[in-house]
């Protein structure tokens, strides 16, 4: 994989600065920035209500790029809905399933908020059991805490299929089969594992995944819900109005099919053209060959990480292959870590609690947080070496 030549579709990396964040929001390179502009330029219009010919382009294009999605993820055009991101998918399923007083939901702390706050509203609502799993001092959940909880009440389970804080992967697979066996469904939180990993929905044997397209080159406002065929008469749309109907009468309404019934209202349509265009870029690279320089490069990073005095790592970061690091210097927050790093190296990271304070405060025991540093297709090893000097430098100045 050419990271020099990749780079040079993100105009943004030549203001010199170095991109350590993209677990939080991947560059955009300039072929999907193209697409969109192509939208706006040359059939800005509505889809699926029109009969005149930039209508009906702008339709075609729209689907093309859901096929392309799909595809992408190993599954079937009308098993792809169109989302902002990754919460919106997640609060679909949220909202949209029947639920009753004792329906058990089995959760982890290594989830974003996103896939956690949701179901304790549900507690809060229909008094739904929610069963939190505990990882390990590393972020690594084991399976038998899985079977203890999952039982013939468990209406969910609902994990991430890598962690946004440490770059664990969770044995997704394992606990579909695992759930399945018990009667429940299974979504997973795919936001930082489709941009990094080969992902193929009918392997995990998911019910539901969701994950954002801003994650993966893709623009922001774009994401996807993936419900399998034959569950979406299951799942009650949170919206709906024009777009979502096959009928309507006086008094009643019959919603159209899936994908249709979920997507009501004008999408984003430009955000949708930009992620098919994204998925087309990343297609092209080849996911096995993002994997493969993550994988290096933040294998570079950690074990420069660990010979620096007064730096503190969280997680096997190192033997997982996804590209993130979560650490924090002796002494000094978080944010001003991160500051430092911007202020005198251009290197911008992350830093706080990563939308993930369970995982901080009952796992990690860091309650200010930590710094999170993570690679992506366009860094490079140079980049990473400049990174290791900068934290060298910053810990050094605290002697």
């Amino acid at each position: 994989m050419d990271s020099e030549k990749i780079r040079k579709d993100f105009p943004i990396l030549d203001t010199g600065i170095l991109y350590f964040d993209s677990a939080a929001s991947s560059l955009t390179p300039e072929p999907v920035v193209q697409k969109m502009v192509e939208y706006y330029h040359e059939y800005r219009a509505n889809i699926e209500r029109g009969v005149h010919r930039l209508s009906q382009r702008a339709s075609s294009e729209y689907e093309a790029a859901r096929g392309k999605v799909a595809s992408f993820i190993k599954a079937s055009n009308n098993e792809v809905i169109m989302t902002k991101n990754t919460s919106e998918g997640i609060n679909i399923i949220a909202s949209g399933l029947e639920w009753n007083p004792g329906d058990r939901v089995v959760t982890t702390l290594l989830e974003h908020h996103s896939n956690y706050i949701t179901w304790l509203r549900l507690k809060r609502k229909y008094s739904v059991d929610v069963q939190i799993i505990r990882p390990n001092s590393q972020g690594l959940l084991n399976l038998d805490d899985f079977e203890r909880v999952i039982n013939h009440k468990t209406k969910l389970v609902s994990l991430t299929h890598v962690s946004n804080v440490l770059g664990t992967i969770a044995p997704v697979k394992d606990v579909a089969h695992l759930a399945h066996d018990n009667g429940s469904l299974v979504l997973v939180d795919g936001a930082q594992s489709v941009p990094h990993l080969k992902v193929d929905v009918k392997d995990i044997d998911c019910d539901f995944m969701a994950f954002s397209g801003h994650k993966m080159c893709g623009p922001t406002g774009s994401g996807v819900l993936y419900i399998r065929s034959g569950l979406e008469d299951k799942v009650e749309p949170s919206i709906i109005g024009g777009g979502t109907i096959k009928d309507v009468g006086l008094d009643y309404y019959v919603l159209a099919k899936s994908p249709e019934k979920f997507e009501g209202g004008t999408p984003s349509i430009a955000d949708v053209l930009g992620l098919g265009r994204a998925v087309d870029y990343l297609s092209k690279i080849g996911m096995e060959n993002i994997q493969e320089h993550e994988n290096y490069l933040v294998k570079r990073m950690y074990d420069g990480l660990s010979r620096i005095p007064k730096v503190e790592l969280y997680g096997p970061v190192a033997k997982q292959g996804v590209g993130m690091i979560s650490f924090n210097i002796a002494g000094l927050n978080p944010h001003d870590t991160a500051l430092a790093l911007d202020v005198s190296a251009n290197i911008m990271v992350r830093s706080g609690h990563h939308c993930a304070y369970p995982l901080m405060k009952e796992v990690l025991h860091v309650p200010s947080g930590s710094v999170r540093a993570s690679v992506y297709l366009y860094n490079t090893e140079n980049e990473v070496d400049d990174f290791l000097s900068a934290v060298t430098e910053i810990a050094s100045s605290l002697s």
